[in-house]
């Protein structure tokens, strides 16, 4: 596989083509918004430049890795001679199915599908393809040029060629891919945010500040982010969208968002990225 499209923009898709550039990959980004990968483009510039002075990148690279990534407003522009879509846009079942079906009939038949989803179930996009064995979760950690894991998904249909596909490709962008069945959250998701609700169950019911409650899991436990950091980090909204996934899915009470996370994400209060979280940034 050598020619990829990344099918999103924001933050997670930007990342994600920054990377596979920065390995030799040709690649594809494609947004409906010009004026979105006009930003993408600007900040995997800024971002390399950060590798640069870390001694990741070499200077004299920097050209050559923005020169491997196009940019499209149409998918049909974007997919036609794709080896690997990776889909990265917002986690949402419907929009996600949409998609899906349009890849379908717009690539070519050897293309694998995957999606960056952090929590929708593999099997119900791959249900709106006629390539269930093809389609696969890529799940990217935030920031994609710095994180080493890949959660790989595989679905009820997923064939073990794409898997092995998936996984040398992962190692190809030096990450290491760790593979998960298709439960709701898979792996990373299940485990982090019922830990980051108890973190806002423990702020709600007044056991401590969120300063506090951060330091305890910080020098206590030796994380390097406090949950409630983290969860601005992700955007709150995001988090309470991953969390009714595993309410959804289990059934189980204890998977309930904290109704303090539901009145912020209503308030509009959905962490760095809108300026408030559980913390201000200015």
């Amino acid at each position: 596989m050598q020619r990829i499209s990344v099918i999103g923009s924001g933050t997670m898709g930007n990342g994600i083509a920054h990377t596979f550039a920065q390995f030799g990959f040709d690649v594809a980004l494609v947004d409906i918004n010009p004026g979105a990968l006009e930003k993408a483009m600007a900040i995997i510039a800024d971002n390399l430049d950060r590798q640069i002075k870390k001694g990741i990148v070499a200077e004299a690279d920097k050209l050559s890795i923005l020169g491997r990534i196009a940019t499209f407003t149409r998918v049909i522009d974007g997919v036609q001679t794709a080896d690997l879509v990776v889909e990265a846009t917002t986690e949402n079942l419907e929009i996600k199915l949409g998609l899906f079906a349009e890849l379908d009939r717009l690539c070519p038949r050897h293309t694998i599908l995957a999606s960056n989803t952090s929590s929708i179930s593999i099997t119900k996009i791959a249900s709106a393809t006629s390539r269930a064995d093809k389609v696969i979760g890529m799940h990217f950690m935030n920031p994609v040029p710095v994180m080493k894991l890949v959660e790989v998904i595989k679905g009820y249909a997923t064939s073990e060629i794409t898997t092995n596909s998936i996984t040398a490709i992962s190692k190809k962008l030096d990450k290491v891919p760790i593979e998960s069945n298709d439960y709701p959250g898979f792996v990373a998701n299940r485990i982090l945010m019922p830990m980051i609700n108890e973190a806002i169950y423990a702020l709600y019911e007044g056991v401590a500040d969120e300063a506090a409650i951060d330091t305890v899991m910080k020098l206590g436990m030796s994380h390097p982010m406090g949950p409630l950091q983290l969860a601005d980090f992700i955007g709150l909204d995001v988090c309470l969208s991953i969390l009714r996934v595993l309410h959804d899915g289990f059934g189980n009470p204890k998977y309930a968002p904290c109704p303090l996370l539901v009145n912020m994400v209503t308030a509009g209060k959905l962490g760095r990225k809108s300026g408030q979280g559980f913390y201000t940034y200015g």
